[in-house]
């Protein structure tokens, strides 16, 4: 009940991002290769803000299951706070990108399209920090449904902007990567908005202090960097060498930037909607410790283990079997005819990985709703540094090729998930708590099952 409105909500990321990079290898496959180059660059700057961000579940869900629901409306301005503060950092980063491109050795008409891509994409990243701090007080209460139709809702409007704005339908002018850009802005700013609108409806304003709440509390700002800035540092690092792995593939040849666009863009189906039963499991393990109950939060992550292993055993058994109902969206390119066979083989890696990155996400994100976030921290560092390590000693040294590249990363992802199983079941996590000792108490709050079931807010 929790997890599938998440797994729907992360789903729909993947579907704008699918539509996104479909209907620009229509328009261009130099467009197609410039975005996700340009789109992870973007992505890695984001990164450490957005992670202080998205750790304010964890605040909400402690302070709910403590029963101290009026900390949670403190909690979550904090973290809209920070995108406020990381605003102008992002409108800095504009006139670098066309020296952060040039450094990459891509072709010349590729690198003016990444370097398009990533300054208007600059202009929405205030936005989903701020929306992605918002949304945190739907999902660490519980009301995920919530969270689902907002972010369903953005989706569709950035498909439609997406069509209207790339190819210049209805009397708008074609934009091609641009337009793209802009609608991925727009439905940016319209999450951050619309989570403002229903955050500040009249039943919430005085039991969670949404109102009053609104005021800088140093205390917890400090609390929420201690615990949020090793999760944001920890997706940086990741980001950061998952878009050196792109870069590096990117080096090889346009088409091997192609090919891997095409199947990281459809291994996402598995892989972000895992992500939403992630946000989940770091809610329901930080709610069952703020009441104590460390023997719920590991049942919860069991059974998120058996769900996640049985929906990515199935999108793997396609991914093998039927790879072409994957790539029908991509066969309208001019030479999609040169790169079907390599993409073939790149799904069969999906396959793989898709499998072991379950284990991954479900430990990984247990352990992060208890609060170890140094220790993920301190892994991704680890092992982030082997994987571009390999990634460059085969390509630059070796001249092993792309087969190489996806080797390594689903060995990474193996390495990942193994680690952050055995953290788990060496059961620290279950002392951890983020919110202040004094409010750990058995306080009574209402059940899990309650507040998804109360969970009636319109959009």
């Amino acid at each position: 009940m929790l997890a599938l409105p998440l797994m729907i909500s992360t789903a729909s990321w993947a579907v704008m991002h699918f539509v996104d990079r479909m209907y620009l290898l229509w328009y261009s496959s130099d467009a197609m290769a410039a975005a996700l180059p340009a789109g992870m660059l973007h992505f890695t700057i984001l990164c450490f803000p957005l992670g202080i961000a998205t750790y304010v579940n964890t605040f909400v869900a402690q302070y709910n299951g403590a029963g101290h629901h009026d900390r949670i409306g403190l909690a979550v301005w904090q973290g809209v706070r920070v995108g406020l503060l990381a605003m102008p950092l992002f409108l800095v980063a504009i006139p670098f990108a066309p020296w952060l491109f040039s450094l990459v050795g891509h072709e010349s008409k590729v690198m003016e399209l990444e370097v398009v891509y990533f300054q208007v994409l600059s202009v929405g990243a205030g936005g989903a920090v701020m929306s992605a701090a918002m949304s945190a007080f739907f999902t660490g209460r519980g009301q995920t449904r919530v969270v689902m139709a907002v972010d369903c809702s953005a989706t569709l409007m950035n498909g439609v902007l997406d069509y209207l704005w790339i190819f210049g339908h209805l009397g708008f002018s074609e934009m091609g990567i641009e337009g793209a850009a802009w609608a991925t802005v727009v439905s940016q700013w319209f999450k951050a908005i619309v989570y403002w609108r229903l955050m500040m409806r009249a039943p919430y304003r005085q039991r969670y202090g949404m109102v009053t709440g609104r005021r800088y509390d140093a205390a917890l700002f400090r609390r929420l960097l201690r615990f949020g800035g090793p999760n944001g540092l920890q997706m940086l690092v990741e980001v950061s060498a998952f878009t050196l792995f792109v870069f590096l593939v990117g080096g090889i040849s346009r088409d091997a930037m192609i090919t891997t666009t095409i199947a990281l863009n459809v291994s996402s189906a598995t892989f972000v909607p895992l992500l939403g039963l992630g946000v989940a499991v770091s809610t329901i393990v930080g709610r069952q410790l703020g009441r104590n109950r460390s023997d719920l939060a590991a049942r919860a992550t069991w059974t998120a283990m058996t769900l996640a292993t049985a929906y990515t055993g199935v999108t793997a058994a396609f991914y093998l079997l039927v790879p072409d109902l994957f790539l029908i969206g991509f066969a309208h390119a001019n030479n999609f005819e040169q790169l079907h066979a390599t993409a073939v083989v790149l799904l069969r890696f999906v396959a793989a990985y898709c499998l072991l990155d379950a284990m991954n996400i479900v430990f990984h994100s247990a352990i992060k709703g208890a609060g170890d976030t140094r220790f993920i921290l301190l892994t991704t560092i680890f092992s982030s540094t082997l994987l571009v390590s390999a990634v460059w000693t085969g390509l630059w040294l070796m001249g092993w090729g792309l087969y190489w590249c996806w080797i390594v990363i689903t060995v990474w992802i193996f390495l990942l998930g193994t680690i952050y199983c055995a953290r788990f079941l060496h059961g620290g996590w279950r002392n951890m708590r983020v919110i202040e000792s004094e409010l750990i108490e058995s306080a009574t709050c209402e059940p899990l099952s309650d507040a998804i079931a109360t969970d009636s807010v319109t959009v």
